[in-house]
């Protein structure tokens, strides 16, 4: 019959043939590890299993690299101070340095400080509706040391401050000063954080600020 094409048997259709499948391709790269359903693979959930609480000698000498400004944050309670405490009639305040203020917010402007739990500053604070924070100045290394001190009456020892509006005392020579409405007291471990609405700022003398870095005083061309 020479190029003549075969008949198709009744009852079977025509089909292309198919091509035969082609071998899986090797691209080199391993599997994907297997996950756990919430995006953290099993060598990764394994490594995090491992950590062990942290070591709070070894965090404490972490963060003492870290160089923060210096600020002494002054307040006054509502209230008069007791008779067992003399001066009888005059308003509780209070006075201590802080390295951990920062800024919180520009829109509505806030900022914020913590202060220590047992710290003798804490019974004022708790109470006060109003904080000055004032930034200090590279030579202000003495009203750092006092107002981190203990069992002295800080404001007697420091006598470089004058009462400002809500009957805050408010410290000369500073680099700048910040009026605030307290807003936030939020409990923090052994601390307390405060977060504070800026309601006026008035900057002060211009110059270096002060830093707390390993542990000691210094400014920003020694550290």
């Amino acid at each position: 019959m020479g190029g003549a094409e075969l008949p198709t048997p009744p009852g079977v259709s025509e089909r292309t043939p198919h091509a035969p499948h082609p071998s899986p391709r090797r691209t080199g790269h391993a599997d994907p590890p297997h996950g756990t359903g919430d995006g953290v693979t099993t060598a990764q959930r394994s490594r995090t299993d491992e950590l062990r609480p942290v070591d709070p000698e070894l965090f404490r000498t972490l963060l003492r690299r870290q160089a923060s400004t210096v600020t002494v944050v002054t307040a006054v309670a509502r209230g008069t101070r007791p008779a067992c405490l003399g001066d009888v009639g005059a308003p509780l305040r209070a006075g201590f340095t802080a390295t951990s203020f920062t800024s919180v917010s520009l829109d509505p402007p806030l900022v914020s400080f913590c202060l220590g739990a047992t710290s003798s500053s804490s019974p004022v604070l708790d109470r006060a509706e109003h904080v000055a924070v004032h930034l200090l100045a590279a030579n202000q290394t003495e009203a750092a040391r006092i107002f981190a001190a203990k069992g002295v009456d800080r404001f007697a020892a420091y006598p470089y401050w004058e009462a400002g509006p809500f009957g805050l005392p408010l410290l000369t020579g500073v680099l700048a000063r910040l009026l605030c409405r307290v807003v936030h007291r939020v409990p923090a471990g052994d601390h307390s954080l405060v977060i504070a609405e800026p309601l006026a700022l008035a900057e002060g003398v211009d110059g270096a600020p002060l830093l707390h870095h390993r542990g000691g005083y210094t400014t920003a061309a020694a550290a």
